[in-house]
This record gives C-alpha cells, sequence and structure tokens, in this order.
C-alpha cells in the first residue's frame, strides 16, 4: 500500500486550513526571483493560442533544450514537470528490483511502488553529513534493475561530481541496471558542467538524466521539465506511454522564453550564490540547530538540541506565518529534520529572526 506523502509548497491547503493568509513559503525550492519578465511576456503574448491543441511534438522546445544542454534533440522526452516522466519510465522498463538512497526525493519510491517493484535503500548516514558512499552504492547495485540519484540532493544539499557518476553508470552497465539521475536543482549551479551526467548520455544507453524546468525558472504552477536518453527504443516507448498533449502551449512557450533568458539566468546563479552564502552563515549563528552545508537553494537543520519534533517547530513556524518543511516522512531522517529554501534576502531576515525567538 502507498504511503500518502507531504511535499512543500501547500501554500493554498495550509491557508484553507489555519485561516492564514499572506504565508511565507519557505517550504518550497523555487528560484525567490520568480517568474523573468520575457516569461511573463511570452505567456500574455499567448494567452490566446490556448483555443488550439498544444504542439504533439515540440520540436521547437526541445531544439532549445538541445542547444541549451549539449544533449541531441532525438534523445529528449519533456514532460509535464519531471515527476510525470519518473512514472512514465518505471511503466515502461517495470523494474522488478528498484534502488533508492535515502533520504531522497519521494517520488521515487512512490513511482516504484506504483509498479510492485521491491525497494531497497541505500543510507546516507548522518555521521558521515549524509555523503554518499561510492563503495556501498557500487556493492548495492547487484541485482538491482534501477537506480535512481538526485543530484544535487533533495533534501541534503549533497553533490555528486562527474566523476563519480562515471563510474556509478559504468557499475550499473556491468551489472545490467539502468540508472536515473535526477539534476532538478542542477540550474542553480554555476559551475555545472563539473557535476551533471548529461555529458555522458552520448556513451552510455542505460543512462536516464531528469531535468526539471519549474525549479530555477520558477514555473511550479505551470509544469515542465524533461529526461534524456541515447537508448532511442526508451525514449520511444516513453513517447507512447505519455499523454499526447502533457505539455500545455502556455508551458512550451514558458520554457522557450526562459531558456532564451540567459540574463535572468545569470542574475538568478549569481544572487542565489549570495543568498544561499548568508542564509547559511547566519543559521550557524543560532544555538540549538545543526546545519548542513548547501551546495543549492535549500538547507536542512536538524533541531534535536531544541528540544521540539520537526512538527512542533513547524507549528511554531506557522504560527508566525512561515511554513517551513517538516523533513520526518523522509526515509532514512528522523522526525528532529526540517528543511528551508533560500529566497530573498528580506524574507530570509524574517525567517532568521523567527527562528532566532523560537529556539530563545
Amino acid at each position: 500500500m502507498q504511503q500518502e506523502y507531504e511535499h512543500g509548497g501547500a501554500v493554498d491547503k495550509i491557508s484553507r486550513q489555519t485561516g492564514k493568509e499572506n504565508l511565507l513559503d519557505f517550504s518550497a525550492n523555487i528560484n525567490p526571483k520568480g517568474l523573468s519578465k520575457s516569461v511573463r511576456q511570452a505567456i500574455e503574448n499567448n494567452i490566446d493560442n490556448i483555443i488550439h491543441y498544444p504542439d504533439v511534438e515540440m520540436m521547437e522546445l526541445k531544439n532549445k533544450i538541445s542547444s541549451s544542454y549539449d544533449i541531441a534533440a532525438e534523445d529528449i522526452i519533456v514532460g509535464n514537470g519531471a515527476v510525470e516522466l519518473i512514472y512514465i519510465l518505471c511503466h515502461v522498463l517495470q523494474p522488478k528490483k528498484v534502488l533508492l538512497t535515502a533520504p531522497a526525493f519521494s517520488e521515487y519510491e512512490r513511482a516504484a511502488q506504483s509498479v510492485n517493484a521491491q525497494i531497497t535503500y541505500c543510507n546516507l548516514l548522518e555521521k558521515n553529513n549524509f555523503e554518499l558512499s561510492l563503495a556501498s552504492l557500487i556493492v548495492a547495485l547487484k541485482e538491482q534493475d534501477i537506480l535512481f540519484l538526485c543530484n544535487p540532493n533533495n533534501p541534503t544539499g549533497t553533490l555528486l561530481e562527474t566523476q563519480d557518476l562515471t563510474m556509478i553508470v559504468e557499475h550499473a552497465e556491468a551489472n545490467g541496471c539502468f540508472v536515473v539521475i535526477d539534476e532538478s536543482f542542477m540550474d542553480f549551479i554555476a559551475n555545472s558542467e563539473e557535476f551533471s551526467a548529461k555529458p555522458l548520455l552520448k556513451n552510455n544507453h542505460n543512462l536516464f538524466v531528469l531535468h526539471s524546468l519549474t525549479k530555477f525558472f520558477a514555473l511550479p504552477g505551470l509544469r515542465l521539465g524533461f529526461g534524456a536518453c541515447h537508448d532511442k527504443e526508451v525514449v520511444k516507448r516513453m513517447q507512447l506511454s505519455k499523454d499526447p498533449w502533457n505539455v500545455n502551449v502556455l508551458a512550451q512557450k514558458a520554457g522557450l522564453a526562459a531558456l532564451n533568458d540567459n540574463t535572468y539566468q545569470r542574475r538568478s546563479r549569481n544572487y542565489m550564490r549570495s543568498e544561499i552564502n548568508y542564509l547559511y552563515e547566519e543559521l550557524l549563528q543560532q544555538k540549538k540547530i545543526k546545519v548542513y552545508k548547501p551546495s543549492v537553494n535549500y538547507i536542512l537543520i536538524n533541531i534535536q538540541d531544541s528540544g521540539m519534533t520537526a512538527s512542533e517547530f513547524k507549528d511554531k513556524m506557522l504560527d508566525k506565518g512561515i511554513i517551513i518543511r517538516d523533513c520526518s516522512n523522509y526515509p532514512g531522517l528522523s522526525e528532529f529534520f526540517i528543511r528551508v529554501a533560500v529566497r530573498t534576502r528580506d524574507e530570509n531576515d524574517v525567517l532568521l529572526e523567527a527562528i532566532e525567538e523560537i529556539l530563545s
């Protein structure tokens, strides 16, 4: 039986439940710069086109993704968010055994459960700052059908380099294991070429790289993501298994505009780099919490020394009009872990003040 999961970003639901309005959402890891002007303009310019069906082939968008990320266009499949592609891939490959790291994004587990796969966990240990043990993972790969890896990992923020990924993919291929690497937060990293698995695609047919366009470009309400695989048969079967109109007109146009806006991308990375460092350094000054060094726009925190559980801490933050992510439902994390997103300086200062008041 599938477990019921809670994700971040449920602002409307929490507002209905509590009667609170104007909540400050630190539970969803979205670019605080918001929509770029070019994306907003593209949506406004194409609003009348919703009377037409979306482009099924999406070649304009695929070609732009191809040039932006140096991936062959024929290797690309576009999804109604990256999560859709996780489920389609599982239903196409029908794995019997799935290997997951823990903690990690919960939808890998749910997708595996949807095809009745047996799940094995390779635990990321708190004593090792949740860094992945390559040796342990390689041993665990034996007799597995699919490995899911999140890089950067959500919620820990740990990051694997491309050379580590190369080793993993090679060992997986030797063991007949298909590898899915989720790079949904990779756009936040300025030197992403040192960490991305995308360059490995052309030489590895057992690799599927997943990429969200909703986090960095602040489009979670439109839903847009893509995956890439050099095994043409896998891509073909996935195309045949999805809704032909799975990505709406406005999402396609917004994606094109977002990928064409290099100024927004550059400014966002520079801004986020500064704010990530600021929030991390300020959180380190707080007593009674342990803060894990982030690589991207969210920070994992252990609050055990505060004497509160994550649920209790979340409720106290909500009393102050702030939503945070209770991470106690992540496999591999205890009831003392929370995650906060990195937002604007003013919003980050509001968060810091609230945390300090609760801990004092």
